[in-house]
């Protein structure tokens, strides 16, 4: 902008500004007489009138500003707690039909049926036995049931798999207790399949032998928000006094406000070492037989049993239906992941068919964004998210942003990685734009299916963050694969 020029906008703003303040001087004179000419009006008025028009007057500047405040300062939404209805059978069956006929795997989930089937029928009730490693738990089953063929070991990590042992109750009652892997092995695989066979069994029986460590006690919260019977085991009680026991006991069930139905002190067997005093004075130590003392579990296991047999049955039914629909959900992503990935490699590949066919590049990097749009749309569908106009065209204009600064190098990494497929030709300018085009839809593809799986919806701003990384992640690998894509796109073409 010149100088002259700029002296006479400057003129012209200020003279602006001159002529909008004797407006408004103007109009506060005007509004100062008839103020004051009103207020004489009612002085001059009766009482009853002067009062009235004072408190309409209150009413309506009250009226006005809560309006205003409403309509500037909008209240924040109450969230509304979402009802959640417990699966029943007849609802998972329903929705395995309709995954079944889309083809999703629901072996899982069949199998999982069929499982609570067999189960159901032969009248059993299940007792889960878990805990940390080397607390115990094959020692109290082998106690229980006479076992001899488990193995007890006095490292940790002795059981390795689910194990199911017959056990006759006294009062006779069939009862199969299942021992699993300890919950701090270090294979992830065998807690899923702990917390699986937790959700399986009637009654759950927890074994510690000690205070609960901050892992141990996050283990039997999980177990508890199962909602049904968990038995907390204190075992090998004769390494402690009769009143530290009595405290161990206490800060138990303080700690777990009295959700456990049951803290039970036990003694596994095993062997102890005693000091031998021979009748010369002499000393030695020996390793002595200690007889197991599980008559407080047997005595919790069976109240359970006894005051409540149908409610543990429907707890463990429902609680099996819940782990029959999460697996199901998981078949079902699985699914949708798949065709996902279908749908962002066909567009890819679209993307640089379109950039191989155009005549020259366009200054458009997402090329034809009926192309991204209906990418997109169809990933949306695929996860049964709500297709928004507003949330596409937003993400797709962030993205078109974003991709005007990245551009020159995507597009640079592509010329260079061409240099090491030798006799390409004329084909390079046409081949690079479908290179970057590659790049641009491959990242924009899996972004919108990170984000749809992970939040369930099609939220701009933090796709397009997501965007960002998936544009540089394994940038060279990447660009080689679509190199090769383009070649071949571009040798079918001719």
């Amino acid at each position: 902008m010149s100088a002259q020029l700029y002296r006479q906008v400057k003129l012209l703003l200020g003279l602006g500004i001159a002529l909008a303040l004797l407006v408004l001087l103007t109009a506060i004179i005007v509004a100062s007489d008839s103020g004051f000419s009103l207020w004489q009006k009612l002085k001059d008025a009766p009482d009853v009138l002067f009062y009235a028009y004072v408190a309409a007057l209150v009413i309506f500047l009250l009226l006005s500003t809560m309006l205003l405040w409403r309509f500037f300062v909008p209240r924040k939404a109450t969230p509304v707690a979402e009802s959640v209805v417990p699966p029943t059978e007849d609802m998972v069956n329903v929705r395995i039909a309709k995954a079944h006929d889309v083809g999703i795997d629901v072996e899982s989930a069949q199998r999982e049926l069929s499982r609570l089937g067999q189960r159901q029928a032969t009248g059993e009730v299940y007792v889960a036995v878990f805990g940390d490693i080397s607390t115990g738990k094959s020692a109290i089953i082998k106690a229980l049931v006479d076992a001899q063929d488990i193995r007890v070991g006095v490292t940790g990590g002795t059981t390795r798999s689910i194990q199911n042992y017959s056990w006759q109750s006294p009062e006779g009652d069939t009862l199969v207790l299942t021992d699993v892997p300890g919950l701090n092995e270090a294979d992830g695989t065998l807690n899923a399949l702990a917390q699986e066979e937790a959700i399986r069994a009637h009654i759950v029986v927890y074994v510690c032998d000690g205070d609960l460590t901050q892992s141990q006690y996050t283990e039997v919260d999980a177990l508890l928000n199962m909602n049904k019977p968990v038995i907390v085991a204190l075992n090998k009680t004769d390494r402690y006094e009769a009143s530290e026991l009595t405290l161990i006991r206490e800060r138990l069930l303080q700690r777990l406000t009295d959700r456990a139905r049951d803290v039970v002190l036990i003694q596994s067997g095993g062997t102890q070492e005693v000091l031998r005093v021979r009748p010369d004075g002499s000393e030695e130590w020996l390793e002595r037989e200690t007889n197991p003392d599980l008559s407080a579990l047997r005595a919790a296991v069976q109240r359970i049993i006894d005051r409540e047999p149908g409610v543990i049955e429907n707890l463990r039914d429902g609680n099996v239906f819940m782990l029959v629909a999460h697996k199901l959900e998981l078949s079902e992503l699985a699914y949708r992941k798949t065709q996902a990935e279908g749908i962002v490699k066909s567009y890819t590949r679209k993307a640089i068919v379109g950039a191989l066919a155009a005549v020259s590049p366009g200054t458009d990097i997402l090329i034809q964004g009926y192309l991204a749009t209906s990418m997109l749309k169809e990933l949306c569908g695929v996860f049964e998210v709500p297709v928004r106009k507003l949330d596409i065209e937003r993400f797709l204009d962030l993205s078109q942003s974003h991709l005007g600064k990245t551009a020159p190098l995507l597009l640079a990494v592509a010329g260079n990685g061409l240099k090491a497929f030798p006799g390409v030709g004329t084909l390079v300018g046409g081949v690079v734009h479908a290179v970057a085009y590659g790049i641009i839809f491959d990242a924009l593809g899996r972004s919108v299916v990170q984000a749809l799986e992970k939040r369930g919806d099609l939220l701009p701003v933090p796709t397009m963050e997501l965007f960002k990384e998936n544009l540089s992640d394994d940038l060279e690998a990447r660009t080689k694969r679509f190199i090769q894509l383009a070649l071949q796109v571009a040798d079918d073409k001719r």
